[in-house]
C-alpha cells in the first residue's frame, strides 16, 4: 500500500462521509484519480464496509462487558458451532480467538444489566461446549477509537 492510500483511509476513518471531490482536496490529488484509488482499496477489500458509529450511551445501551468464554474441546466441530452462534448476536460487538486462560473474547453491549441477565441465561450459558463464562463489565471507557493508526 503506497503512502497515498494510507492518507485516504486515514481521512475516511475521520470522516466516512466525504464526499470524493472533498476526499481528493484533503489528501492532495485530482478528484478522479481519488475515485480511482478508493474503488481500488474498496474492490481490494481493504475498505470493508462505511459505517456510522453510535454513542453507546445516548442510544440507551448503558451496560458494556467484556466476557472470557472458555470451551469444553477445541475440536473444529465444537468451535465451528461456537462461531456460527455468536456470529447472529447483535450483542455481541467483537469477538476474538486469544492465547491464555481463555479461548475467546467477547464484548458485549446491552441496553441493562436485566437484558445482559437474559441475554447469559438464554443464550450464551445455553450455548453446547461452553464451560466457562466469565464478566468483566465495564465501569467507563477510557479510550475507544476503531480507526487503524496510520502514521501522518
Amino acid at each position: 500500500m503506497e503512502a497515498i492510500d494510507e492518507r485516504i483511509l486515514k481521512a475516511l476513518q475521520r470522516d466516512g462521509r466525504l464526499t470524493n471531490q472533498q476526499l481528493a482536496a484533503d489528501v492532495g490529488m485530482s478528484a478522479s484519480a481519488c475515485w480511482r484509488r478508493v474503488k481500488a482499496l474498496e474492490q481490494s477489500g481493504v475498505i470493508t464496509k462505511y459505517c456510522a458509529l453510535v454513542d453507546r450511551e445516548k442510544s440507551g445501551h448503558t451496560l458494556s462487558a467484556i466476557l472470557y468464554v472458555s470451551l469444553d474441546r477445541q475440536g473444529i466441530d465444537n468451535v465451528s458451532a461456537f462461531v456460527a452462534s455468536i456470529q447472529s448476536r447483535p450483542e455481541i460487538l467483537e469477538c476474538l480467538a486469544t492465547t491464555g486462560d481463555a479461548d475467546y473474547h467477547l464484548r458485549v453491549v446491552t441496553k441493562d444489566m436485566q437484558a445482559y441477565n437474559h441475554f447469559l441465561d438464554n443464550f450464551l450459558l445455553r450455548l453446547s461446549g461452553v464451560r466457562q463464562v466469565r464478566s468483566n463489565v465495564v465501569l467507563k471507557e477510557i479510550k475507544m477509537d476503531v480507526a487503524l493508526p496510520f502514521e501522518d
